[in-house]
């Protein structure tokens, strides 16, 4: 009878000793599982901190090689008061007199760099031009864009609608690009003097009419030997005071 106690306790202590070791081996597993979800966000963050923190210094170097648009107009170790006006920042004042001569002080922007009348480099200098706005200039001062579209020999004389900019080395207040209504200007290449020659010479057949690209003024003249010259006599007038122009609407050359 003992010895059967003692085997059913030994089965019992067995049984108690691998139920502890395998819940201690789950246990280990779920802590190992824990602690690798746990540490996942953070090697991820500190990954991020790391590229962020070596790529800083490379984007930094490439916004400091960037090349400003305004610095391809502007001279290198020039004089400070002929830089054009995009290389540079002026206090201009508005209630100067106008047309008389202000003076304004100005500061050259990054990267540019000039000089003084003696050859030693500076960023502030003042500059001297006439008070009056970009408009206001004569048309010497500016250039327009030009148009095909209008006829220049209509009565009255047409205006087209053109966007003017002003030359580089001209100072004036307020905008440098600006609108402005202009007279129709352009010109296809027909000379005056040519016009005028066949007219004179071949008119009765139409040659000045042709040459101006007047299809149908010239086959009429053609056919009518030049309205039996009198045809012929008012257009060399109309062509020598200018009436009748190319048929484009251009201006004679």
């Amino acid at each position: 009878m003992a010895a059967r106690w003692w085997r059913r306790a030994l089965r019992g202590l067995c049984g108690a000793a691998l139920f502890l070791s395998q819940l201690s081996v789950l246990s280990g597993r779920v802590g190992s599982l824990m602690t690798t979800k746990l540490s996942q966000p953070q090697s991820t963050l500190a990954k991020s901190l790391t590229s962020t923190s070596t790529n800083a210094p490379y984007l930094k170097a490439l916004e400091s090689t960037e090349i400003p648009p305004y610095l391809t107009n502007c001279p290198s170790n020039g004089l400070c008061s002929r830089l054009p006006p995009d290389c540079m920042t002026c206090n201009t004042n508005y209630s100067c007199i106008y047309g008389k001569t202000a003076t304004f002080d100005c500061k050259v922007k990054p990267y540019v760099h000039c000089v003084d009348e003696n050859n030693h480099e500076q960023e502030y200098f003042t500059i001297n031009m006439t008070c009056q706005f970009c408009w206001q200039l004569a048309t010497s001062d500016y250039v327009c864009t030009n148009s095909t579209n209008c006829m220049t020999v209509s009565c009255p004389r047409q205006r087209y609608n053109a966007t003017c900019t002003v030359r580089d080395h001209i100072h004036c207040l307020g905008n440098r690009v600006f609108p402005k209504m202009l007279y129709c200007n352009w010109t296809g290449g027909y000379k005056w003097s040519t016009a005028l020659a066949l007219s004179i010479t071949l008119g009765g057949f139409g040659a000045d009419r042709f040459y101006l690209g007047q299809w149908r003024e010239g086959l009429g003249k053609l056919f009518s030997f030049g309205g039996l010259g009198i045809w012929t006599l008012i257009d060399v007038l109309l062509i020598g005071v200018g009436y009748v122009g190319p048929a484009d609407g251009s201006l004679y050359i």
